[in-house]
């Protein structure tokens, strides 16, 4: 999952015009149809990857740092390469079969599920093999029409507070992850769970590049600079490079800045395909294995329902009543798209809303995508470079996203019926504080259920509402029970 500013959509050129497509690739891309050019495509292909291509560096960060239950690191160098290739894949996939212009890569804020949630709990690949089921109900649901149908059974409000939580979710990793905000230990004997910095104080080089890279970032989106965040990630990791070299920082966590003796390399496919579909369930037992299979599916599937329809919408895609033709075949890639993404071991791969830099700069067709996902694939070979981001250059990144995923769905929510607001802000407030994100999607569910009972509005709770939270108040009620 991710976010950007909503870019100006220009006004299409004439179809038949002198920079019109003609050919195959005209009538395949129904680029003429659409009002657009080739250049216009190939402009909006570049403009949407360097609006994402953080995610090369961010996702590797965000996984490579957690352990799973045998205490194994993934390896970043294997990781740049699965997030590159799948990246390149599903956006390719997406332009050629979807024919739209959305670029698909690792989501963010469900990486996060997979490296704090699943992990922890069993194997990397255990982990990953239950994106890819999540990956095949969002196909399944696709294929039998009702995808649709389990979108409007989860109220409008409590959608947009999961994102919300996501956005909070990933802010606080951040800040952690960077060392901004760190954990005070046990056994200081205090309520107090976090400090700023060490000791209460900013110390160090390492956090001096977060803070600068913060405020560049905020300030290139308030410029509304065309890919704000990798711009600032590069400029926050030659100014790292600077400093390793000319202070001899003894420590920058799991990534030192350093430009590598060969920026080129041929990519490690080591990760891809290292899957065990169902032995997760072993592990944490099957009603908890299910539960967060259906925390991956919500995660992926929301984000991508209103990002797809919100890009499409921009690109002037769908009718009068605001239907997308030919929909299905863009959220079964969708669902494709996260299956590979756990089948590579990069984690779900979703639609990214920075698509909308391709769109602003005319793209309207899938062959935008193609270059997007051409780009996608050619820094598969720049690994080493990808893997001399420290997290301080990165970690903005996901300041940035959080406020932006906040400022786009806080204003939609009804703050005026109770029934909803109130499990909205349980939903996105238990995320952070409770460093998960199946805790925030299971009490905003059951707090919802329970005030429209109370409220005497029984008949406006949806029917798979109140299977879901019985499900979710059953897992919670395991530990007393004796179940776990």
């Amino acid at each position: 999952m991710s976010t950007s500013a909503t870019a100006k959509v220009p006004t299409p050129e004439k179809p038949g015009g002198p920079s019109s497509a003609g050919g195959s690739l005209d009538r395949y891309f129904k680029i003429s149809e659409r009002g657009s050019s080739i250049a216009r495509e190939f402009r909006g292909g570049l403009a949407t990857f360097f609006a994402m291509a953080y995610i090369i560096v961010l996702n590797p960060i965000i996984l490579g740092s957690a352990k799973d239950m045998n205490g194994h690191h993934l390896d970043n160098a294997q990781l740049v390469t699965a997030t590159a290739l799948t990246a390149a894949f599903s956006t390719l996939l997406m332009g050629v079969i979807g024919n739209v212009p959305i670029a698909m890569a690792a989501g963010l804020g469900v990486n996060s599920v997979v490296a704090l949630q699943l992990a922890p709990r069993m194997t990397w690949p255990d982990a990953m093999g239950m994106v890819v089921l999540a990956g095949f109900v969002v196909m399944l649901l696709v294929a039998t029409g009702l995808r649709e149908r389990v979108m409007n059974a989860v109220p409008f409000g409590l959608r947009k507070a999961i994102s919300i939580g996501i956005g909070l979710f990933i802010m606080l990793i951040g800040l952690v992850d960077s060392g901004f905000v760190s954990r005070i230990p046990d056994v200081a004997q205090t309520t107090v769970p976090l400090q700023l910095g060490t000791g209460g104080h900013l110390v160090g080089w390492p956090v001096l590049i977060f803070v600068l890279g913060a405020l560049l970032t905020f300030v290139l989106i308030v410029r509304k600079v065309p890919g704000a965040i990798l711009i600032s990630i590069v400029g926050m990791t030659v100014l790292a490079v600077i400093i390793n070299l000319i202070a001899k920082v003894p420590s920058w966590g799991l990534t030192v800045p350093k430009w590598p003796g060969n920026p080129v390399a041929t990519p490690d496919f080591g990760l891809v395909g290292q899957v065990s579909l169902f032995g997760g369930f072993s592990k944490v037992g099957v009603l908890t294995g299910i539960l967060f299979v259906f925390t991956v599916l919500l995660s992926c599937f929301f984000d991508a329902m209103g990002t797809i329809m919100g890009i499409s919408d921009e690109a002037k895609l769908t009718d009068a009543q605001g239907y997308m033709p030919g929909i299905n075949r863009v959220l079964f890639v969708d669902g494709l798209a996260v299956a590979a993404g756990g089948a590579s071991s990069s984690s779900a791969t979703t639609a990214f809303v920075e698509s909308t830099a391709g769109v602003g700069e005319g793209a309207r067709t899938g062959l935008a995508n193609v270059v997007t996902g051409g780009l996608f694939a050619v820094s598969l070979f720049l690994t080493p470079i990808a893997t001399m981001v420290p997290s301080q250059a990165a970690t903005p990144a996901l300041i940035a996203v959080g406020f932006l995923i906040m400022s786009n769905s806080v204003k939609e929510i009804d703050w005026a019926d109770y029934t909803i607001s109130i499990p909205a802000f349980v939903t996105m407030l238990m995320m952070p504080f409770t460093y998960s994100i199946t805790n925030g999607i299971g009490m905003g569910f059951i707090t919802f259920t329970i005030l429209r009972l109370a409220a005497g509005r029984a008949r406006e709770i949806p029917v798979p509402m109140y299977v879901v939270s019985a499900v979710f108040a059953f897992y919670y009620l395991m530990p007393a029970l004796g179940l776990t």
